[in-house]
């Protein structure tokens, strides 16, 4: 069975294990096995980001959630995440629900620019990875009708 790592700011949630779980279940009805971050019994800093390299590295593919969170941007872990398993080679699938080009919804206070290229999220996630608007669910259809 091919394996997905769960990657996004879920493990922050109030209920971040049941979220888990949740997204694990949507892996197996589509016929993978979900990697989620918090499979690890992990406590120190340095054991969280091992045992999540790991699950990269075991992964076969990388969904992950690019919505905003705390802020404009994705998760800043998400995104090592996935420039992570790019350079890795590893197929990344990013969601988000919203398709609106950054210039359309992001204001910068401090008067810089907003990248122009189109894209709901920075460049480097849009081009790195697959971009799909939608939900987890929708990245997983992705891969499933990829295969």
């Amino acid at each position: 069975m091919k394996k997905v790592y769960l990657a996004g700011w879920e493990v922050f949630k109030p209920d971040a294990k049941e979220e888990g779980e949740r997204l694990k279940k949507l892996c197996a009805k589509y016929g993978f096995e979900g990697l989620y971050p918090l499979d690890n019994e992990c406590d120190s800093a340095e054991e969280i980001y091992k045992g999540n390299i790991a699950l990269i590295h075991e992964a076969d593919y990388v969904i992950a959630n690019v919505n905003s969170f705390r802020g404009y941007e994705p998760d800043s872990g998400t995104a090592f995440e996935i420039g992570y398993a790019v350079s890795l080679g590893k197929t990344v699938i990013a969601y988000t629900s919203e398709g609106r080009p950054m210039t359309e919804w992001v204001r910068d206070e401090n008067g810089y620019t907003v990248e122009n290229f189109g894209y709901p999220v920075n460049l480097m996630i849009a081009m790195g990875a697959h971009l799909v608007i939608g939900t987890a669910e929708d990245a997983l259809k992705e891969i499933k009708s990829a295969n």
